[in-house]
């Protein structure tokens, strides 16, 4: 459990509006060093919006992203995950053509100097770049148990497995914060276990701080240091897992529905 009280991530009065539509409604929250920090909240409760606001997918309407010191509202997804924040989707997104081991070196790309010409003739620095990268993504592949499927095709793989490896890419960007959503979607009880321990030693090991989406309730309850409950775009609780789990506000907006 993260007892580091240094915020790396902060929302201030966050908002996104879709024409007369308000995803996200004048959020604020902040989230420490090393934490298991969970989002859950109703379907249309504006879990994912938050996420997409975070990675630079979509700019808020109003508000203002800290990120280590550093305003990161309306920044490009690609300058956000330079940055050092990573994330994975709802809807897994793989390279279902390439190779385990294809689609995690694929994640290095912000960490290469290597330019396509330099890595077609063989120049320096890609041909050593590129042996590096390859170390690096399978110490990750072994990391998440498939190292004994390194040139198999994505698409081959179970959908727990397909989670594993869009994780493992994610590490291989080297973040700060890694951005889960639902990463228990379709597993069964004794997968979402594993899961959890996993989650667990991967912020032990890289010193991560890690936010989820997730509608498993015990799942994040036994997972999270602090959990932020919304609903109807609005931050309705936010506190540690005891706590929010007698919150009246959740049980009658979300938990109550379980």
């Amino acid at each position: 459990m993260s007892t580091n009280n240094l915020t790396v991530l902060a929302a201030k009065a966050l908002t996104r509006r879709f024409g007369g539509l308000v995803a996200v409604n004048n959020i604020s929250f902040s989230v420490n060093k090393d934490e298991i920090f969970g989002l859950i909240g109703p379907n249309g409760a504006g879990k994912t919006t938050l996420f997409n606001l975070i990675t630079g997918l979509i700019p808020p309407s109003e508000g203002n992203l800290i990120y280590q010191g550093q305003e990161i509202a309306g920044k490009k997804p690609d300058e956000i995950a330079s940055l050092g924040i990573a994330r994975t989707f709802q809807n897994i997104r793989l390279f279902g053509e390439l190779s385990a081991l294809e689609n995690v070196v694929i994640g290095r790309h912000l960490h290469t100097k290597s330019n396509l010409f330099t890595g077609v003739l063989g120049i320096p620095p890609a041909p050593q770049e590129e042996k590096y990268s390859q170390e690096k993504a399978l110490e990750l592949l072994e990391l998440v148990g498939l190292q004994n499927r390194i040139e198999e095709q994505a698409k081959n793989f179970p959908y727990g497995e397909q989670r594993r490896l869009e994780i493992a890419r994610a590490l291989a960007l080297e973040p700060q914060i890694l951005l889960l959503d639902e990463p228990a979607a379709g597993m069964n009880p004794s997968e979402k276990q594993q899961l959890s321990d996993f989650i667990k030693q991967i912020r032990n090991q890289f010193s991560l701080t890690i936010i989820l989406i997730e509608h498993h309730v015990p799942l994040v309850m036994g997972l999270c240091d602090r959990i932020a409950v919304l609903n109807f775009g609005q931050l309705i609780a936010l506190d540690k897992p005891a706590i929010v789990r007698e919150n009246p506000a959740v049980i009658e907006a979300y938990l109550g529905n379980e």
